[in-house]
This record gives structure tokens, sequence and C-alpha cells, in this order.
């Protein structure tokens, strides 16, 4: 009799595991590289992105949606919730002469959900987080699966980067045939089709596209005759990565657990100027201004009510992710764990009101001489350019205002007229500088004589 009781109870508590781990949603966020906020059709470009459209209709467009102005500091916080200056990642990003990478003290995203359930966790696509040493590698942070590349601005065709091929899978080097935006799209799927539908699944999907080089297919080109040069293969390839959009989440549909899957999409910063479009926003990629740092995001989540086409205008971004999935997923986040980020699910369900917080910005990716600071809230927004936030030389220093409610596409600086609030958030820039590091240098340099490691394999 005891042995059938231990029996039924031992059942039980796996059937009521089971069932824990179904009611966690999967849980997938896709970033695209450089896109323009004016490059999606649901923001009027001539683009075809029915895709990353249909989300935005069918979800919710994210329309205050905010990250840093180049790659790698953007891919670091959404990682680790924290702000990237933290740990040495924000101020450029990591080329492939650095010997530099995501720390191995950070806590990351797919660490925290490994405790909650989440056993395939994988990123297919452009890490950007380090290379030079094994330890800095996606799979000695937290995931299960990685197949992509190391490096940013890989060859679309070759997969090369100076020279040698950046293209794995775990920690083999691939030598394989294709356009690496239709090998991500169709790995992401076949990842997505094999995951056990008894278990949740976590899955990172940040392609390269349409970062440069500028390279399309022929096929996508011909869409767009109307454009010109790089704009017209700029068209061709944001068209392929809406066509690796579709192809997602055609495989999560075919799954039967679309409702209980949140897929998060967004540009890591944004498009790149001359050749992208962000309009009405003013800046593009590399600048403190909306059109650098505002980017396109929608996500879609039945079960959890992100549904019906809602515009959410509250100010949010990339660093909040990490406690919204964990929320979303009962993720333990470790109590001594300092984050910079909030849940904000409950804001994009529009049923919370987000504090009005400083929001903070740093680009030094030229030289020292030219570094770049922005704080903003909900209203204004102070950017500072010199060689130090305040410097013994005045004339070092430039310094703008703008009020982002009256003013959202920062035309008229307005510092003179608004002193107080301009002090105030130089006050809040302080104290983010004292608490930042720079790990990352200039970006040219150790340039010169650098030659990468053959096929990218390091120790």
């Amino acid at each position: 009799m005891r042995t059938l009781l231990v029996a039924h109870i031992l059942f039980f508590s796996i059937c009521t595991g089971l069932l824990r781990a179904n009611d966690k949603p999967n849980i997938v966020v896709i970033v695209a590289d450089d896109l323009g906020y004016a490059d999606v059709g649901y923001h009027g470009s001539d683009i075809q992105t029915p895709n990353i459209d249909s989300l935005a209709k069918q979800g919710v467009a994210l329309e205050k949606f905010y990250v840093c102005p180049m790659c790698s500091p953007t891919r670091a916080g959404l990682l680790t919730g924290r702000y990237p200056n933290r740990f040495g990642l924000m101020r450029a990003v990591i080329p492939p002469w650095r010997d530099y990478g995501l720390p191995q003290e950070e806590v990351t995203l797919p660490e925290l959900l490994k405790n909650a359930g989440y056993e395939r966790r994988g990123i297919i696509g452009k890490w950007h987080l380090g290379h030079s040493k094994t330890e800095y590698h996606p799979l000695e942070h937290g995931f299960t699966y990685f197949y992509g590349h190391y490096n940013g601005a890989i060859d679309y065709f070759t997969h090369e980067r100076e020279g040698e091929v950046d293209w794995h899978r775990n920690r083999e080097t691939i030598h394989e045939e294709g356009y690496s935006t239709d090998l991500l799209a169709a790995d992401a799927a076949k990842f997505i089709t094999e995951s056990p539908k008894d278990s949740p699944y976590f899955l990172y999907v940040p392609f390269n596209a349409p970062h440069s080089p500028f390279q399309a297919k022929e096929r996508d080109i011909e869409k767009y005759p109307d454009r010109k040069g790089k704009k017209q293969i700029l068209a061709a390839m944001i068209d392929c990565l809406d066509q690796g959009v579709g192809r997602i989440l055609s495989a999560i549909e075919e799954r039967g657990d679309a409702d209980n899957t949140l897929v998060l999409f967004f540009s890591d910063n944004g498009g790149v100027r001359g050749v992208a479009d962000n309009k009405p926003l003013r800046g593009a990629k590399l600048t403190p201004y909306e059109g650098g740092i505002h980017v396109v995001a929608c996500a879609r989540y039945p079960k959890g009510g992100l549904t019906g086409g809602k515009v959410i205008d509250s100010r949010c971004g990339y660093i909040d992710l990490l406690p919204t999935l964990c929320g979303l997923a009962g993720a333990e986040i470790p109590n001594d764990l300092l984050l910079d980020g909030l849940d904000v699910f409950a804001a994009w369900r529009e049923e919370q009101q987000l504090p009005d917080r400083a929001w903070f910005t740093y680009e030094a990716q030229g030289s020292n001489a030219n570094k770049t600071w922005a704080a903003q809230n909900d209203r204004w927004k102070a950017i500072v350019r010199g060689p130090a936030l305040f410097a013994t030389n005045p004339d070092l220093i430039k310094t703008e205002l703008y009020d982002l409610q009256k003013d959202p596409y920062e035309t008229t600086d307005v510092q003179v007229e608004h002193r107080r609030e301009g002090a105030l958030l130089m006050i809040e820039l302080n104290k983010f500088v004292q608490w930042g590091v720079d790990g990352v240098p200039p970006y040219r340099k150790g340039r010169e004589g650098f030659t990468a490691p053959k096929d990218w394999v390091v120790e």
C-alpha cells in the first residue's frame, strides 16, 4: 500500500512538473543588425517586410524601445540586464583584432533560464561579444547550442572575416555554401521544430543583416528597380531578412504552441547614415540622437496578452529584457545581482506606468578625444561631447539639450533656456560615468599587423 502511495505521489509530482514546464512560454528573440527605423513596412517603407509587420499588427508595436548606438554594447546589455560600461563593453564594438569579451563573471539570461527549466538555449547568428579566447564564446555563457559567427561584418556568401572563415556550429568551424541570412533562418526553424514540446526553449537569433558589407541575392535585388546603389542592395537584404523571420514564424506556427511563444523583434541600433532610413528621427548609427538609439521593435505573445496591434509608448529597451524574460519564465534572479533594467512586461500589457528613469548612452568608437555621452528621461535629453564629461578646458566640451516632448526630432537645442533641466541630467550622467569602465579601446587600435587565426579557432 505504501509503495502504491509513493508511486502515486511520484507520478503526481512528475505530471505537475510537466504542467509547470509547459506553462512557461517559449522565448524567441530576433535581432536585426543596423535596421533603419523607417526601413520596415509598418513604418511606411517601400521595402517588403510582411512578416515583421505581422508581429506588430498581431502583437504590439514597442514605439519607444531604446538600445545602444552600435552592435556589441546592445548585445551585452541584452544578455546581462546591465549597462555594459559596468564591465567594459559599452564604448565601442569588438573588432577582429580585439582581445576582450563578455567577462565570465557576468550572469547572463540563458544561465538564469537554465535554472527555470529551459534545457535548450540556442543562439543562431552573430555573437560579437568576444572571440579571442573560448571563455568569451557563447557556449561558455549559458547557451547549449551555437550556429553562426563570432565577428561582425562577415561576407554573406563566403562567411569570411579578415580572410578566414568565421562560421561555426558549437565549437567546430563549418565550410558550407549559402547566403548567411538564409542559413541562419533555416537553422533557427530547425531548432524550433526539434525542440521537445514538453519543455520550454529559449532561442536568440541575432541576424547579421542588413549590416555591411552590402551584399544580396540577385533575385531580391531585382524586386527594387526604383532604388539605386547601396540603397537597392539594402532593400534586398532587409527583404531577405524578413523572409527569414517568416520562416521562423512558420516553424513556431507548425509546432502548435504559438499562443504560448513570446516572439520579440528589434534592431541592435539605428540604420547607417546615407544608406538606411531613420526618418523622421534625427541621426543614425553611432550617434546619440533618436535615429541611432530609438529603434524598430515589436512583440507577440497571445497567451500573455500581447495582441491586437496596440502601440506601446512606455520607454524601455535592451537592458530590460533580462528581468522581463526572467519574470515570464519564473527564473529566479539572485538578490545580489545588480541590474539596471526593469521587468516591463506589465507596461507592454498597458497595465503599469513605468517610472521616469534616467536612460544613458555612451559612445567613443573613434578616439579618446571624441567621446559622446547622453542622458535622457521622458522629456529631456542632454548630450555631451569631448575627451571627458568634465574638462579643465571648456572649449573641448560641447553640450546640447532637447525637449523630446515638444521636439521629438531634436531640431532645436534649448540648453540656454533650460539650464536647470540640463544640470539635473548632468548630475545623472556623472553618476553613470563613475561606475563605468572602458574595457574596449578605440576601434582601430591594434588593427595594424593583425592576422586572423585559422578558421577563427582559438584556445
